[in-house]
């Protein structure tokens, strides 16, 4: 493929996000534009090159006006994420899939050399060096950078297709965090720098102020708007089920007399998107919505939740998963609840969540007998699932 067969694709009547993401992704697998992880597909790219495209960062002036800078967690990325924090502003990383909140903090130790700092910016990192940041924290952005598959020099952006980039917009919009004023830069390799249809955008779509190449910085003067909140009959009630922040979010502007019909909850004859800023979650029939709460205590966990207590102090999340895998019972991905000696165990569906339940019992670590259940069924005075636990997910940790 050529980069002119990119070009045709791009002019191609009825062309998809999807068939542009491919074409992208296959350009780059056949060209070894990538560094790992490969292949890049259903990735944002790590391009070759992304350290030198960072470098045009600390240049722009909205860079040196910002104070506190939001840095999404992929790998492209992690030279940003050093020259935030070498210039001593506040770097916020949102969380992986956004399971534990939506953003950490990351405090580099007192007197941080630089080698310090770009550790400080790795996966690593983000995990040893970080606090969450919850919905009262009153944060204001001053500069956001998102990744992305493809981008325009008109602004118009396309990622991965799970969609987290522009509901994270969505959750700043709705925490008052940024404004239509905020700029908003993707660091992509040149050949990412395509022509894409505006009919392809929707109104929930995050456009871009600035693109940053290896060889190119490109202001687009993008006048789209933004989004202005989150659409929440685009959420579904799975959605709503795997990210707890989103939960808090609904009941605050339902509190708030705004309109929060979820996805699927519609009267026939009002409008319904097919579109799910998480595609990756699937489909399912629901039946009658579920009733709505601000807690985020054990009874609002989904049954698919399994709740490990009475870790030794000194347990380390490692040694949870290795027991863990030598029971064969390894999770989707682990909260760890460090202060509370315990983690929550999150699996496919209910169904492996009571396999993993039987397995478990009597595991031991250390001295300790640790106490399994499914989650809903803890104590509804031991809360298992507050924002101010350490997130410990499954994900790539190429960042």
């Amino acid at each position: 493929m050529s980069r002119g067969d990119l070009v045709a694709m791009e002019s191609r009547a009825g062309v998809s996000k999807q068939d542009i993401r491919e074409q992208i992704w296959d350009y780059m697998e056949a060209r070894n534009l990538a560094d790992f992880p490969r292949p890049v597909h259903h990735r944002i790219p790590n391009f070759k090159g992304a350290s030198c495209a960072a470098e045009h960062f600390p240049c722009l002036p909205a860079f040196k006006m910002a104070r506190t800078i939001k840095v999404n967690p992929d790998a492209p990325q992690k030279n940003a994420r050093f020259f935030v924090l070498d210039s001593k502003k506040t770097l916020l990383v949102p969380t992986p899939r956004l399971r534990t909140g939506l953003f950490n903090r990351i405090t580099p130790p007192p007197g941080a050399t630089k080698d310090t700092l770009r550790k400080c910016a790795t996966s690593q990192g983000v995990r040893n060096y970080s606090v969450p940041v919850g919905l009262d924290a009153r944060v204001l952005v001053d500069l956001v950078v998102v990744g992305s598959v493809a981008v325009s020099e008109k602004g118009w952006r396309i990622g991965k297709g799970e969609g987290y980039a522009d509901l994270e917009y969505a959750m700043m919009v709705s925490m008052g965090a940024v404004s239509q004023g905020t700029p908003v830069v993707t660091i992509v390799h040149d050949c990412q720098v395509i022509d894409i249809p505006e009919a392809l955008l929707e109104d929930h779509d995050l456009t871009v102020n600035y693109i940053l190449t290896p060889t190119r910085v490109i202001a687009t003067g993008c006048e789209r708007p933004k989004p202005t909140g989150i659409v929440w009959s685009k959420i579904s009630r799975e959605m709503m089920e795997k990210i707890p922040i989103l939960r808090s979010l609904h009941c605050r502007e339902k509190q708030a007399g705004k309109r929060v019909t979820l996805q699927g909850d519609q009267r026939p004859g009002e409008g319904r998107s097919q579109h799910t800023a998480a595609h990756s979650a699937g489909r399912r029939a629901w039946g009658p919505p579920e009733p709505e709460s601000c807690s985020l205590q054990a009874q609002d966990l989904p049954s698919s939740t399994v709740y490990v207590g009475n870790l030794p102090q000194a347990t380390r999340v490692r040694e949870l998963k290795s027991a863990l895998r030598e029971r064969g019972t390894a999770p989707l991905r682990l909260t760890w609840r460090g202060p509370q000696h315990g983690a929550c165990l999150h699996y496919q569906d209910p169904a492996s969540a009571r396999r993993a339940l039987s397995c478990l019992q009597g595991l031991h670590l250390g001295a300790n007998t640790l106490s399994v259940v499914l989650a809903r069924q803890q104590r509804v005075s031991d809360p298992v699932s507050s924002l101010a636990g350490e997130p410990h997910p499954d994900h790539d940790p190429t960042i």
